[in-house]
């Protein structure tokens, strides 16, 4: 009985020695892409939809510069969606923010809340509140056209319903009037 030809490959077993230079060849080049990383973006950007109607003077307050009333514990709140717009018709922008503690597992609910700032350009700040999180609604999307906040809101009909598995979806919408946001619902809530 033959046995086929092969190759004596005993000098291809890695030794200690070999893995040790490996890790420090790998660790070289994690830490020099660390530090060679390419210049910022400097390209000019579109405008999404929901910003088109922004006034030119002055720029929509920034979420990330924002403490959201928020109870999260021991992890932080994440902005998830945002619009912006002239809210109440003042000829500067207003940020509405979609917010939610980033939970590491399960849908946290969202909150929605309008950001702005004073006039002299002053630090961004929470206005309102146009959806709690105690609510238990989750905004699967956000628009602000022509003065007017826009958003899907997915919920239950009962207490019973899983956090999993919202039965609800409501289109609903805001208007700043007589110095106050009006929530109005175009289309009645609907059964998923």
């Amino acid at each position: 009985m033959q046995h086929p030809a092969v190759p004596d490959l005993s000098h291809t077993h890695a030794r200690p020695i070999h893995w040790v230079a490996t890790a420090t060849a790998l660790a070289g080049v994690v830490a020099l892409s660390s530090v060679l990383q390419p210049d910022a973006a400097t390209a000019a950007q579109t405008a999404a939809p929901e910003t088109k109607n922004a006034p030119a003077h002055g720029a929509p307050p920034d979420p990330a510069a924002v403490a959201f009333p928020l109870e999260c514990g021991p992890v932080e709140a994440v902005v998830q969606k945002k619009a912006a717009g002239d809210l109440d018709g003042d000829g500067r922008p207003e940020t509405v923010a979609v917010v939610h503690c980033d939970a590491p597992m399960g849908t946290p609910p969202d909150g929605v809340y309008v950001i702005t700032r004073d006039a002299d350009g002053g630090k961004p700040r929470v206005v309102a509140t146009l959806v709690n999180p105690r609510d238990r609604r989750t905004v699967t999307d956000l628009a602000v056209r022509g003065g007017t906040v826009r958003a899907t809101l997915l919920g239950y009909s009962t207490a019973d319903v899983p956090s999993c598995c919202p039965d609800v979806t409501e289109d609903v919408k805001w208007q700043w009037e007589n110095g106050a946001f009006v929530r109005d619902t175009p289309s009645q809530a609907r059964t998923v």
